[in-house]
């Protein structure tokens, strides 16, 4: 073989080999840029799915809400589910068989337990928020060798993330209370019955602002409870003259009981202003309440005779 010959075919040999590397650089190339497509999805999914803004919002909502209701302990058998109605159906015995100091120290646990679970949702929620912020910051500013080579920390913030909503999603609902004594007394031959302790929740009574208005010496209150009510409720109402200018008008306030879900209040002060406020009457299984909606109205102001009597004419 000459030495052109051999040139030749030397040539032919490099080229092929450059040939076959350009084409796995590129096989690899593809497959890389295949795995940070695949792996990038997995994020948009989360955070689109998850963690959207929409389903945030919600969430921030929710434990406005739930901050605003009323907590109560219920006495349940062990075989009944929150929210079942039968229980009320359970002879009156049963608050007599349970030690009242026992069932005033639970009533201390249930409001503790109640406080932590609503800060609780509350910093679950701000740690939801930051992580999905984080994770919108991975997607924007890390490149395709930077978003593999932290893929790790990227997959384990997932798992956390995804960790955190469920356990978010579980304290949405008040549980059981963890009941460490026996709150039955020592009943001698009866039989003890087998009973459990849950906290339940009432969502808040809200005054109706389109049907609450004033009138000249007197208003005409109206509320409503988002959730339906399985038997009748008591309220308290609170009212109170803004900026009494005598003595005499600091008397201009008062708390009355209501067996309804409207009350009128008279013998008002004409153009002045009132801040009236409602909730439910407490009872002996409440054990959190700590908001009461309010509204100011102001009466209208006093006709005086002379401009209720027609103009005479010249």
């Amino acid at each position: 073989m000459s030495f052109g010959t051999m040139d030749v075919y030397l040539n032919e040999i490099e080229n092929n080999l450059q040939s076959i590397l350009y084409n796995e650089e590129e096989d690899q190339e593809n497959e890389t840029w295949k795995m940070y497509m695949e792996r990038k999805s997995i994020v948009l999914e989360f955070l689109h799915s998850d963690l959207n803004l929409h389903l945030l919002k919600r969430h921030h909502k929710r434990i406005e809400l739930l901050k605003k209701c009323s907590y109560y302990i219920e006495i349940l058998p062990k075989h009944l589910a929150l929210g079942d109605q039968n229980h009320l159906m359970l002879p009156t015995t049963m608050f007599q068989l349970i030690d009242p100091w026992r069932f005033q120290r639970m009533k201390k646990v249930g409001t503790v337990q109640t406080k932590i679970q609503l800060l609780l949702l509350t910093d679950l929620l701000e740690q939801l928020e930051q992580g999905r912020e984080e994770l919108v910051h991975f997607l924007e500013t890390y490149d395709m060798v930077t978003f593999l080579a932290r893929w790790d920390l990227v997959k384990q913030k997932l798992s956390n993330l995804s960790e955190q909503m469920d356990n978010f999603l579980a304290m949405l609902v008040p549980g059981k209370l963890h009941v460490k004594h026996r709150l039955v007394s020592d009943v001698g031959a009866t039989k003890i019955p087998h009973i459990r302790l849950v906290l339940s929740t009432k969502m808040p009574v809200m005054f109706d602002r389109k049907e609450s208005v004033a009138h000249e010496d007197w208003v005409s209150l109206r509320w409503f409870f988002t959730s339906p009510q399985s038997q009748p409720e008591q309220y308290e109402l609170r009212f109170k003259l803004l900026e009494p200018r005598t003595q005499q008008e600091r008397m201009q306030s008062g708390i009355m009981p209501v067996t309804s879900n409207t009350c009128e209040i008279r013998n008002l002060l004409s153009d002045r202003s009132y801040r009236f406020a409602v909730k439910r009457a407490e009872t002996y299984t409440l054990v959190y309440e700590q908001w009461r909606d309010s509204i100011t109205l102001k009466t209208k102001p006093h006709l005086d005779e002379d401009m209720e009597s027609p103009v005479g004419e010249p």
